[in-house]
C-alpha cells in the first residue's frame, strides 16, 4: 500500500479524526483499495468494496472532509471488512 494511502488509513481508523484531508485524497485511497467510486445524486458517491455497497457524502463547500464525513468512511470501510488491525498487520 502506498504511504500516503496508509497515513490516512490510519489517521481514520486510529486517534483524533483530522480536518484537513482532501476528499480526493479519500477517493484515491479508496480506489487503491480496490472500491468502485461512482457518482450518485449530488454530492454523494456510490462506494463497492469486497462486495459491499455504501454511499459516502463529499463535502459541499470546502475540498476538505468534516470530522463526520472521515467517521462515515471508517464505517464504511469497517462494514466492508477493512480494519485497524489489518493496517497494523500490513493488509488492506
Amino acid at each position: 500500500m502506498g504511504h500516503k494511502h496508509e497515513i490516512l488509513l490510519r489517521s481514520i481508523f486510529g486517534g483524533p479524526l483530522g480536518a484537513n484531508v482532501h476528499w480526493r485524497e479519500v477517493e484515491a485511497m479508496l480506489a487503491h483499495l480496490g472500491a468502485k467510486v461512482e457518482p450518485h445524486h449530488g454530492a454523494s458517491f456510490r462506494v463497492v468494496l469486497n462486495g459491499v455497497e455504501g454511499i459516502i457524502h463529499r463535502p459541499h463547500n470546502s475540498p476538505t472532509c468534516t470530522k463526520q464525513e472521515l467517521r462515515n468512511v471508517r464505517d464504511f470501510l469497517e462494514s466492508a471488512g477493512v480494519s485497524a488491525s489489518q493496517l497494523q498487520a500490513g493488509e488492506h
